[in-house]
């Protein structure tokens, strides 16, 4: 099984956390999906953790600091802080993977907003209520297909 690691020539303005974590999770070999398990949490969650895109609790400080013996008092220094959200992808990407996934929302953006505005009225989906979910599906022809699961509030525009 190949595990994600993280490249910090990729990667600068990542907080520190990020190298503490990945380090450990290398050391450990073990994926986010097997981290997840003993977090409690989906493992896109988890990976936004170790990158520093969502604010880790006290209890996911306890059990990663538990896990991956790392010293409780450091990890919680570097996790307690506000996350600094966009800062680990300059825009447009240049990662092939993740250009994809800009690439559905420059394809098929206009056609969600539609889809979406038809359904829901005025407003947005939000990414702050939002919860994700991937899945590796195998159809019967043996092609391997990428399932995402998004899931966000809608929040109505509002006048005033």
């Amino acid at each position: 099984m190949s595990l994600a690691t993280l490249d910090t020539s990729q990667h600068p303005s990542l907080p520190t956390s990020s190298t503490t974590l990945f380090t450990a999770k290398q050391k450990k070999q073990v994926s986010f999906e097997t981290i997840a398990k003993e977090l409690g949490r989906d493992e896109v969650a988890v990976a936004a953790l170790f990158y520093g895109q969502t604010k880790a609790s006290e209890q996911d400080i306890k059990k990663l600091s538990e896990y991956f013996e790392i010293d409780h008092a450091t990890l919680s220094a570097q996790l307690s802080g506000f996350p600094d959200r966009g800062k680990s992808v300059e825009m447009p990407p240049k990662e092939p993977l993740i250009y994809r996934l800009y690439e559905v929302v420059q394809n098929y953006g206009y056609a969600y907003k539609a889809v979406l505005n038809e359904k829901f009225g005025d407003g947005i989906m939000s990414a702050i209520a939002f919860s994700t979910h991937v899945e590796k599906e195998v159809d019967k022809d043996g092609v391997t297909w990428v399932n995402i699961k998004m899931r966000g509030k809608w929040l109505p525009f509002t006048p005033f």
